[in-house]
């Protein structure tokens, strides 16, 4: 029987360059959904000119999905056994995934509130995760002596975050004190994975296999922030049919989409990480606001569309920035979490100066009128033009960018 029980004593860290799961892959496509509802939440806000209940309430959730995603990624890469028993896990976390999702809408309401943010639901989908997560931490705790200390350092670690989370969710707290908490907590959750790695024997994760995961969440990310557009586009089709505002727009955002993507895809990380795994920590920590930037340049993309239609009263620049400011958050992260690895050469100079610049242009063209969808597409060119260099520059070694 292909599921039945095996011990799990931890994956060669040495298999070469595997890749992800079926299973894996089933399990991101469960964040679509969380991903989805995050970013509609925050552009309708951004719509209403709500910008700090956007962006505080975008930050919370989106941390939230991918630090519980990060959390299944790192055990999987080094203790995956695809029996039935971490089959079913999976699905338990898959589960407590669905329930944040839920969650998502009154995160954003209870602090367009001023009241307690509403936590609630979110934690009680994290606990459910955890249920599914911790055990199967215990599990490896006791089949594997030589990891043992460092599974049960994982297992107290999420099992003390989960009670942090439990009170800031319970106690009747005013929003800045929930704010503070939420960062204590946070620090927490930082803190686990770092002690039982570094005091502790380090757990045999594969880099090849994080980096692919990483890549694959990126995807799914960036597919997201597409169907978002589309279905925006999709109405105001319905409503005023093909206008040349709509071609160019949904062009834009699904080239923007597709450079986002080969830029990611044109950082071999893979290797690096091979050889140089103590610097996991800040790159893998380093990637969350990447992420975060990812999903919201697609909902960036939905502000503008209602824009044009005339849905919301937000000025151009406003309405710019809601796109440009993630868009430069991603490709610079991109670049600055590449070169942490492999190292400064000059290139990741060029490199954040390529990406800059279209989108300090197009900031400058909506300040003296230029019209919005030009500047978008000006501002498009971020991303392109790093990709350009990579591909086109005689400089650019694949061995060592």
């Amino acid at each position: 029987m292909r599921t039945q029980l095996q011990r799990m004593v931890g994956r060669d860290p040495d298999e070469g360059e595997r890749a992800g799961s079926g299973l894996e892959v089933f399990y991101d496509l469960i964040f679509v959904v969380l991903f989805s509802v995050a970013g509609v939440q925050l552009a309708d806000y951004l719509a209403e000119g709500e910008v700090f209940v956007a962006v505080v309430g975008y930050l919370l959730v989106s941390f939230a999905a991918i630090w519980a995603w990060i959390n299944f990624a790192w055990f999987a890469s080094a203790f995956d056994t695809d029996d039935a028993w971490f089959r079913l896990s999976v699905l338990v976390q898959m589960i407590g995934v669905s329930i944040m999702a839920v969650g998502v809408p009154p995160v954003f309401s209870s602090i367009h509130a001023d009241a307690h943010v509403d936590l609630k639901v979110i934690v009680f989908g994290y606990m459910v995760m955890r249920l599914g997560l911790v055990p199967q931490w215990l599990r490896a705790a006791y089949q594997s002596t030589r990891y043992r200390q460092t599974c049960l350092t994982y297992a107290v670690a999420c099992t003390v975050a989960q009670v942090g989370w439990t009170v800031v969710a319970l106690a009747p707290m005013g929003l800045r004190m929930t704010l503070v908490a939420i960062v204590i907590c946070a620090v927490i959750e930082f803190l686990g994975p770092f002690i039982a790695e570094t005091a502790r024997t380090a757990t045999p994760w594969n880099p090849f296999h994080i980096t692919e995961r990483f890549s694959t969440l990126i995807v799914i990310t960036l597919g997201e922030g597409v169907v978002g557009t589309v279905a925006v586009l999709q109405a105001q089709i319905g409503r005023t049919g093909w206008t040349v505002q709509t071609a160019v727009l949904g062009a834009t955002a699904l080239g923007v989409t597709f450079a986002m993507w080969w830029l990611y895809a044109a950082m071999p990380n893979g290797e690096a990480l091979a050889e140089r795994r103590r610097r996991c920590f800040l790159w893998g920590y380093g990637m969350i606001p990447v992420f975060m930037a990812c999903a919201a340049v697609g909902a960036g993309m939905d502000l503008i569309a209602k824009w044009i239609e005339g849905e919301t009263g937000d000025s151009a620049l406003m309405v710019m920035l809601a796109a440009a400011i993630p868009l430069a958050a991603f490709t610079v992260g991109v670049i600055v979490a590449h070169y942490y690895l492999v190292g400064p050469s000059g290139m990741e100079l060029v490199l954040i100066v390529a990406a800059v610049v279209p989108i300090m242009v197009a900031v400058v063209l909506v300040v003296v009128g230029v019209p919005l969808l030009t500047t978008v597409v000006v501002g498009s060119l971020a991303p392109v033009l790093p990709v350009l260099i990579i591909e086109f520059s005689e400089r650019f070694e694949p061995a060592t960018l």
